[in-house]
């Protein structure tokens, strides 16, 4: 067996496809299904095609798609400097829902609410503020 992708349905491509770019993702190829009426869009991160997230945009809408993603757990991404990425992303309006307190751990939510986790590459960073002292903003 081969790991091939990891699928998440998806209300606004346009904002969810910017909040992965964020992260460091870039688009690496794309299916529209005319018949169908939806597009995959696959992303990776620099580097690692092997390892990507479809984005399923269904062209009509999705009422199928519950409010709070709760159904799928998470995906999780190795980072170079969480506390640097952090702050891009709460520069770009993303609510960070769990700080990298420990240097180590952090969630995000995608604008579809996918939960993202977020881990430090290698050794811990050391506590840092504003993160040390951040507390949690809704659920993760």
């Amino acid at each position: 067996m081969r790991y091939l992708h990891t699928m998440v349905r998806v209300k606004d491509l346009e904002k969810t496809m910017a909040f992965f770019e964020l992260l460091g993702l870039r688009e690496i190829r794309r299916m529209d299904s005319e018949a169908g009426r939806f597009s995959l869009i696959f992303m990776a991160p620099e580097g690692q095609p092997e390892c990507p997230v479809e984005l399923t945009y269904n062209w009509d809408g999705d009422e199928g798609l519950p409010s709070d993603s709760r159904h799928f757990g998470h995906l999780a991404y190795e980072v170079e400097d969480i506390y640097a990425l952090c702050q891009k992303l709460m520069d770009a309006g993303v609510v960070i829902n769990r700080p990298p307190r420990d240097g180590h751990m952090a969630f995000v939510r995608s604008p579809d609410n996918v939960s993202i986790e977020l881990l430090q590459k290698g050794d811990r960073l050391a506590p840092t503020e504003p993160w040390a002292s951040m507390e949690n903003t809704g659920h993760w």
